[in-house]
């Protein structure tokens, strides 16, 4: 029997999140192929793909499809920022963030639905505790994140019965996602930050759950995460 675990496209699984689903996937027998704009390490099979340009995703897909098969899963983990007061932070940046986060997410899972329906396949959608909760200095990541809630919420209802569709709301993580940053934008050295690779486990739950069976939303993140509730 085909499980969604199978052929499992990651977005952004070169590092970070994104390549813990792909090794969480990998630990349970399947395959992952990473669309990324740098190759991942070990071998991973890999489409190089610009998330920022929504006409990237059809032939990202397409391109994953032609090196494993049919795909089962697609895990939309691809993800940047730009901290900063907003009349501080360059146009240009500010906007990139809702390309990558919101619309290559929509634009991934546009290409995916078609895909997936053919072979009972489910989604995964990445938001943030920062799509459920406002934070200063975080406008374009608190725009694009709450975006991919209610995006996320909607293409449930829309796909319901023929695609699964799981929203993960992650908190803080371990991951090269801080770096560069300015330090005020840093976790502090006393940060307690989830590790990458349990948050990955519920991906992976999630993706596993048998036909007629929806994990619709997951909250995963520190237990003293301060943008939670």
């Amino acid at each position: 029997m085909t499980s969604a675990l199978d052929r499992v496209v990651v977005t952004g699984g070169a590092s970070g999140l994104g390549a813990a689903v792909i090794r969480a996937v990998q630990k349970r027998g399947g395959t992952a192929v990473a669309l990324d704009r740098q190759q991942p390490p070990n071998g991973i099979p890999w489409v190089k793909a610009d998330l920022s340009d929504p006409q990237a995703a059809e032939p990202a897909l397409a391109a994953a499809e032609e090196a494993v098969g049919p795909l089962t899963g697609v895990v939309t983990a691809a993800g940047v920022d730009a901290c900063g007061r907003i009349e501080d932070v360059d146009l240009d940046d500010w906007v990139r963030v809702i390309q990558v986060n919101l619309i290559g997410t929509a634009a991934i899972a546009r290409a995916a639905v078609p895909r997936l329906e053919a072979n009972h396949g489910r989604i995964v959608t990445v938001a943030s505790t920062l799509g459920l909760r406002a934070l200063s200095d975080a406008t374009a990541y608190c725009a694009s994140k709450f975006g991919v809630v209610g995006f996320s919420r909607a293409l449930a209802v829309e796909t319901a019965g023929r695609v699964g569709v799981t929203m993960l709301v992650p908190g803080g993580m371990q991951t090269a996602f801080f770096d560069g940053r300015p330090e005020q934008y840093k976790p502090g050295p006393d940060a307690m930050l989830n590790d990458p690779d349990a948050v990955a486990e519920a991906v992976v739950y999630a993706l596993g759950q048998p036909a007629g069976v929806e994990i619709r939303e997951l909250v995963v993140c520190p237990s003293v995460e301060p943008s939670w509730p």
